[in-house]
Formats: structure tokens, C-alpha cells, sequence
């Protein structure tokens, strides 16, 4: 009897030896302070002791302070949250541009401040830069995953400020201010913009979508206000990065610096009939239904309340 009790009690100290690894505890709260007072003093080190493909979401606060580092959220940083002590204290900043990084046509992927390729990631309170300046293509923020939200969060850039990325990944942005020269807010994913401030700081072109075919939405503005410096006089609403190219302006508070023309065709046919570039109830001096290009809409209101954020995210809500 004794071999069969000598492996009973090996068998017991095995699971003994497992239970901790098997239930073992993760951090879901920590918090970043550049003085020492938090757990970490970078936000890229606390990201990086995150559990990877957490059952429970992770928040990261992060204090008042200048960060001067470039953030990555990788793909196996499921639902994180960073959270900002102050939106107009805690920032993000760096300085990487197309030319600086210098790897070839594809530089400008490589220059976001913060890239974001983990789903279900949330920001808020948080200020995301690129102060590279007037030199080309910079990225702030670079978002490749799908659920992303961005709350009461300021992204400040020139050209290519705000990439959002992925093949039919869905964004929301609320009360956010966002800022750029050239087509500063690019990409493929469907991304809904909610109560925005969307600041233009040169003669140029807002977004440049380049929604897939097969993708019902692109960009989807509501109740944002479109403001530019003082000097700039003539910005598009945009431009097609691709030819199914898909933006929609609802219920937007439009400064005169938008050109009467609205939209440009740039990668699409000359009749502009792939894309789908569309306006509702746009107000202020920069509305000008009658004398927008005759490719794009002005929608019914019928049309218009397809838009909501349930339909355009396709059954995902952000809160």
C-alpha cells in the first residue's frame, strides 16, 4: 500500500505547485507619475507589465505630467484603459515624422506618439501629440483595433494627425478636439465623431477616408463644430485616400474657412461616383448645400437618421 499513497501525495503536492499559477492574480488598477508616487513612472512600462488578454479590464491611471515617449498598445492588450488625471495636464508627446524615420514610403506608419492595436482599449482625459511641425507626414495617434473609444481627449498634429486604421474596425470619439493640416484625420476603419472640435491650421483637406468597398460607413461627424487659425481660408472636407472613400457630415457647425466646393475627388473618378460624400443640416458660414460638387448629397431627414451610432458601429456601443 505504500507506492500507491508515495504517488497520491506526488499528485497532491502537483496540484498544490499549479493551484497559484492556475488562479493567479493580476493587477487591473495602476497608476504612472513621473514624480514616483504611482507604480510606474512611463506609461509604456506599466503597459508592458499589463496581463496579456486580461478576463478583466485593466485601467491604467496616469497623473498630470509631461510624457515624452512614444506608447505602444499591443495586440494582446485587450481591454486597457488609460486614464488621464487631467486632459489639459497629462500629454503624450514626441516628435517622429516621415523624414526623421527615414524607412522608406511606408515611413509615416511608424511615427505615431501613441499606437493602439489592442480591441476594447478606452482613453480619456488625456492630451496625444506629435510637435514633429509643419515638416510632412507626423502621426499622434495611430489606432489599429477594433471597440476603440477616445473621450475628452485633445490629438494635436500637423499633417496625418489622427490615423484610424483597420478593415472594418469601428472608433468613437467624443468631445474630443482634434487638430491638423492635411487630410489629419486618414483611414480605412468605420470611425463616429461626436460633439468634436475639428481644428484646421493650413489651406487644405480635413479627412481622407479610405474606406473598403463592402464597408457601409466610413466617417461619421455629429454635432461638431469645424474651426481653423485665423489666416487659413479654404479647407475641403475632404478627399478620397481611396476610391470608396465614404465621410458624412451631420448637423456640423462649419466656419467659413470650408471651401463652397466641400469636397475633392483626388484618388476616385473624375464624377467622383464611387465615393460617398454627404452633408445634413450643416450650419454657419461654411454651409453651402447649393454649391457643393455635384457628387455629393445633401440627405433627407429620413436618410440622415440611419446615422446613429448603434447602426454606423454596427451593434457596438461605447459606453
Amino acid at each position: 500500500m505504500a507506492k500507491p499513497i508515495k504517488i497520491l501525495l506526488s499528485f497532491s503536492l502537483f496540484l498544490l505547485l499549479c493551484l497559484p499559477f492556475t488562479h493567479a492574480q493580476y493587477a487591473t488598477e495602476m497608476t504612472v507619475a513621473l514624480d514616483g508616487s504611482g507604480d510606474f513612472t512611463s506609461i509604456q512600462a506599466a503597459i508592458d507589465a499589463t496581463k496579456a488578454f486580461p478576463d478583466k479590464p485593466i485601467t491604467i491611471f496616469i497623473k498630470n505630467g509631461i510624457y515624452r515617449e512614444k506608447v505602444k498598445v499591443y495586440a494582446w492588450n485587450t481591454h486597457l484603459t488609460l486614464q488621464g488625471e487631467d486632459k489639459e495636464q497629462t500629454i503624450i508627446t514626441y516628435d517622429d515624422h516621415f523624414d526623421k524615420i527615414n524607412r522608406g514610403r511606408n515611413s509615416t506608419f511608424h511615427t505615431p506618439t501613441l499606437l493602439v492595436q489592442g480591441n476594447d482599449f478606452k482613453a480619456e482625459n488625456l492630451t496625444i501629440e506629435n510637435t514633429a511641425g509643419p515638416v510632412g507626414q507626423a502621426v499622434a495617434l495611430a489606432v489599429e483595433a477594433d471597440r476603440c473609444a477616445f473621450i475628452n481627449c485633445d490629438i494635436n498634429g500637423y499633417q496625418d494627425t489622427l490615423y484610424v486604421a483597420g478593415e472594418g474596425a469601428r472608433q468613437y470619439f467624443r468631445n474630443c478636439y482634434i487638430e491638423g493640416t492635411t487630410d489629419f484625420i486618414f483611414g480605412a476603419a468605420t470611425a463616429f465623431f461626436e460633439a468634436c472640435t475639428i481644428h484646421s491650421k493650413a489651406d487644405s483637406y480635413i479627412t481622407a477616408a479610405s474606406t473598403p468597398e463592402g464597408i457601409d460607413d466610413g466617417f461619421v461627424f455629429l454635432h461638431c463644430t469645424l474651426t481653423a487659425d485665423e489666416e487659413v481660408k479654404k479647407v475641403y472636407l475632404g478627399r478620397p485616400w481611396r476610391a470608396y472613400a465614404k465621410t458624412v457630415f451631420l448637423e456640423c457647425e462649419m466656419g467659413s474657412h470650408i471651401a463652397k466646393e466641400g469636397w475633392q475627388k483626388w484618388n476616385a473618378p473624375e464624377d467622383g461616383h464611387t465615393t460617398f460624400y454627404a452633408e445634413y443640416r450643416a450650419q454657419g458660414p461654411g454651409a453651402a448645400p447649393e454649391q457643393r460638387v455635384s457628387w455629393s448629397h445633401q440627405l433627407s431627414r429620413k436618410e440622415a437618421r440611419l446615422y446613429t451610432i448603434e447602426k454606423v458601429l454596427r451593434g457596438w456601443s461605447p459606453e
